[in-house]
């Protein structure tokens, strides 16, 4: 007996509902033609991944920003209009951007 079969003896008269996938959402963000850049340093000795060159509102680039740490489980912070992110993560972050819409161009290695 599985989870569905427990399920409908405790709740007879229930009926399921069909799962929908979630809809891919058009960003609040807004974007820019021009391509954020996306580079790498070191400081003090550990790796940083530091994103700028956006030309819109401060609130949006910070939203993206919180965004960005939440979903690669990551510190950083929104400093000088631009993104520091701890760590190497170029390849992932400019693969989220380019599904977000973003033109990313990859600077320094």
């Amino acid at each position: 007996m599985d989870l569905q079969d427990q399920l409908k003896n405790l709740f007879p008269d229930h009926e399921p509902e069909e799962q929908h996938e979630p809809e891919e959402t058009q960003s609040d963000i807004w974007l820019q033609d021009d391509p954020i850049l996306c580079k790498f340093e070191k400081r003090k000795g550990k790796p940083v991944t530091i994103l700028e060159g956006y030309t819109g509102a401060d609130d949006d680039f910070k939203k993206l920003a919180k965004e960005l740490k939440t979903t690669l489980g990551v510190g950083g912070s929104f400093k000088k209009e631009m993104i520091i992110i701890q760590g190497d993560y170029r390849d992932k972050i400019m693969d989220m951007l380019k599904k977000k819409g973003f033109s990313v161009k990859r600077v320094g290695g």
